[in-house]
C-alpha cells in the first residue's frame, strides 16, 4: 500500500510565494493547481493507493515553549494593508479548499485543534509502518522521517528525496549549489540531531548551543564528534552536552537542557502521550468517513469555479485519486 500524505498549508502558501505574476485571485487558482498537480504526479509515479491531507490546528508546542512561531505573528503585524488583504484572501481560499477536499472527495482529511499537520504526517507513518509513504511538502523538517519506505516530494521545486539521495523531476541526482557535487543521501538521524542543536529560526526555536562547530577542533568537541558518540554517551557526547553558555540577558544555559527542550519540539516522533492519543483518535475517526459517490462531478464544479483549466483537462486522472477510499 502506498499513501500520499499532503502537507496542505505548506504547499498552498509556498506556491503563493513562488507565483509572482497575476492578481491575487489568479495566484489562488495557481496554488490550487500546484497542489492538485503535485499529488497527481506522485500518484502516477509512485502507484498511490490512497491520499491523506493534513491540516493545521493550534500547536501544543506553544504551551511547551512560548516563543514557538511567535515570529509569525510579528511578521503579520508588519504587513502593509495590501499585504494583509491578500493574506486574508488566501486564508479564505484555503478554507474553501479544506471544505471541498473534506466533504466532496474520498481522501482522508486530518485536522485537530491542538495538533499540527507535521504531527499527523509523522503519526500516520508510525501507524502504517508496513506501508510506503510519499510526503508531499516543501518542508525539509520531514527529512528526519526519510526511510526505505518514506520519501519526500517537494511540490514546489519538484525534488524527490529518498534514502538513496535527492532527485530532480527527470530522476537525475541533484547537485549541491555550493560544491557543484551530487548531494549525498540524507542522514535522518544526523539531520534531527543537528536541528535540535542549532534550533530552527523559521519556527523561532533558539539554538541549544549558539556558535557550535559542526566539526570540532583540537580543544573543542563539535557536533559530528558528539553525534558519533551518541550511543555510547561517552566523553565526546558529555563534553558537548554539559557545556554552559550565557545569553544576552545574562541567563546561564546548560546545553543538555536546551537540547532536550528542542528535541521535544522538533522530533516528530516525540509527541507527548496525550497528543498521540488526540492524533490516534482523529485518524481513527477520519478513516471511517462515508464514501462519496459523486467525486467526479464535484471536481469539475470546483475546477469551473476557480477556472482550473489544466486540472479540468486531467479530470479523469484526478478523479482516480480523489475517489480512492481508505482500505
Amino acid at each position: 500500500m502506498s499513501y500520499l500524505i499532503v502537507d496542505a498549508a505548506n504547499l498552498f502558501f509556498r506556491a503563493r510565494h513562488v507565483i509572482r505574476s497575476g492578481d491575487p485571485e489568479e495566484r489562488v487558482a495557481m496554488s490550487y493547481h500546484i497542489i492538485l498537480a503535485s499529488v497527481l504526479r506522485q500518484w502516477r509515479e509512485r502507484q498511490g493507493k490512497h491520499v491523506v491531507f493534513c491540516f493545521e490546528g493550534r500547536s501544543w508546542r506553544k504551551d511547551v515553549y512560548k516563543p514557538y512561531k511567535a515570529n509569525r505573528a510579528e511578521g503579520r503585524a508588519k504587513q502593509t494593508p495590501k499585504e494583509a488583504e491578500e493574506e486574508k484572501l488566501f486564508w479564505e481560499s484555503f478554507d474553501k479548499f479544506y471544505e471541498y477536499i473534506s466533504t466532496k472527495t474520498n481522501v482522508t482529511v486530518l485536522k485537530n485543534s491542538v495538533c499540527e499537520a507535521d504531527d499527523f504526517i509523522a503519526r500516520w507513518i508510525q501507524l502504517h509502518k508496513d506501508d510506503n509513504h510519499i510526503i508531499v511538502s516543501s518542508d525539509t523538517d520531514f527529512e528526519q522521517l526519510i526511510a526505505p519506505n518514506v520519501q519526500l516530494f517537494n511540490g514546489i521545486s519538484g525534488v524527490l528525496t529518498t534514502h538513496e539521495g535527492y532527485f530532480d523531476e527527470k530522476g537525475r541526482p541533484v547537485k549541491d549549489k555550493k560544491t557543484k557535487e551530487v548531494k549525498p543521501a540524507p542522514e535522518p538521524e544526523w539531520l534531527l540531531f543537528e536541528k535540535c542543536m542549532r534550533g530552527d529560526t523559521s519556527d523561532n526555536v533558539f539554538s541549544a548551543y549558539p556558535g557550535v562547530r559542526t566539526v570540532g577542533t583540537k580543544n573543542k568537541v563539535g557536533l559530528r564528534e558528539a553525534f558519533a558518540d551518541r550511543h555510547n554517551k561517552g566523553f565526546m557526547w558529555n563534553n558537548l552536552l554539559l557545556q554552559r553558555w550565557t545569553d544576552h540577558e545574562g541567563v546561564e544555559h546548560l546545553v543538555r537542557d536546551d537540547y532536550e527542550r528542542n528535541k521535544a519540539i522538533i522530533d516528530l516522533t516525540a509527541q507527548p502521550d496525550h497528543i498521540k492519543a488526540e492524533l490516534d483518535t482523529t485518524i481513527a475517526e477520519a478513516v471511517q468517513k462515508e464514501r462519496n459517490p459523486s467525486v467526479g462531478p464535484h471536481f469539475m464544479k470546483f475546477c469551473g469555479k476557480y477556472n482550473l483549466q489544466k486540472s479540468s483537462d486531467n479530470a479523469q486522472q484526478h478523479t482516480e485519486w480523489l475517489a480512492a477510499t481508505y482500505n
